[in-house]
């Protein structure tokens, strides 16, 4: 899949959107709508044939799980807060120091340390641990290319599991089929042949994971043979995918690595070898270390 500047940079030399051909058009609607979530975004972006309701019905009857919120400032402010927690500097120092890329604000810090504080986790996320068909100890990473870094505001490639916003109210099958609509099978998507096979209509998560103020629940899922094969997987979100073992995950010292998701591949090591007993599983529940650091430090 190509980096979002080479997309973007295309888009400026091609014409904004097809004609004559409704199934393209639909399919640009959708593509253009998993790139930012948002269809008032592509609305301002384009002037485009068809009503505010239209497009909804569109992205329905391709069956696209609608954007559950701003992925991008949930990722800026968990990075964020990583580097403050190991920075002896005021927050609002630091705060000063980031590129203008960076959106999140400092009021919108302050109110998530303040719930840390309390303990409340008010935002709900979904990660995936995804294996292919014949072995369980390799999961699916790739690199994040959808945030700026922080402290030079470039595209520097996070190695991160799918993960992003869920609400409260969302079915779990739905939270599922939007990260795997998002991160993982964009093409498929847009294309109206999305693989819903893979995705188990009684999922239950394994684990919950406290990162900053968000409870992100994860999920296990094993891919059939047919859909193991990292070039099937494309999102204008991340790249370079590929299955690397647990063991190497959690011996790496890559510092590129995102916020808890060593916590998450330590418990889905857990999970295994408890499942490896038969025993029965109630779901894992742990904190991430920069949760740890930021309320006994900060």
């Amino acid at each position: 899949m190509e980096d979002l500047e080479d997309i973007q940079e295309k888009e400026k030399e091609m014409t904004p959107f097809p004609t004559g051909n409704e199934k393209k058009f639909n399919e640009f609607l959708v593509s253009e709508y998993l790139k930012v979530g948002s269809v008032d975004e592509v609305m301002k972006k384009f002037d485009l044939p068809i009503s505010y309701a239209g497009y909804q019905r569109v992205l329905d009857k391709w069956g696209v799980v609608k954007a559950a919120g701003p992925n991008n400032k949930f990722t800026e402010a968990v990075e964020f807060l990583a580097k403050f927690a190991y920075e002896n500097i005021p927050l609002e120092k630091m705060y000063k120091k980031m590129p203008s890329t960076f959106k999140t604000s400092a009021a919108s810090l302050y109110r998530i340390l303040s719930y840390m504080k309390e303990g409340v986790t008010r935002r709900l996320a979904t990660g995936l641990i995804i294996t292919p068909s014949n072995n369980k100890n390799k999961v699916l990473v790739a690199k994040d290319i959808s945030v700026p870094r922080i402290d030079l505001g470039i595209r520097r490639g996070m190695t991160t599991i799918p993960m992003g916003f869920s609400r409260i109210r969302d079915l779990r099958v739905d939270a599922i089929k939007r990260i795997l609509q998002q991160e993982v099978f964009v093409k498929d998507t847009i294309k109206g042949k999305f693989p819903d096979s893979v995705i188990s209509k009684n999922a239950k998560p394994f684990m919950f994971l406290d990162v900053v103020d968000v409870r992100v629940e994860i999920f296990h899922l094993t891919l059939p043979r047919k859909y193991s094969d990292t070039k099937l997987f494309s999102s204008f979100k991340l790249k370079n995918y590929k299955f690397e073992s647990v063991s190497k995950i959690l011996s790496s010292k890559d510092k590129a690595l995102r916020v808890g998701m060593v916590e998450a591949i330590a418990g889905y090591k857990k999970y295994l070898r408890l499942k490896k007993k038969n025993l029965s599983i109630n779901p894992l529940q742990e904190t991430a270390s920069v949760n740890t650091i930021l309320l006994n430090e900060k």
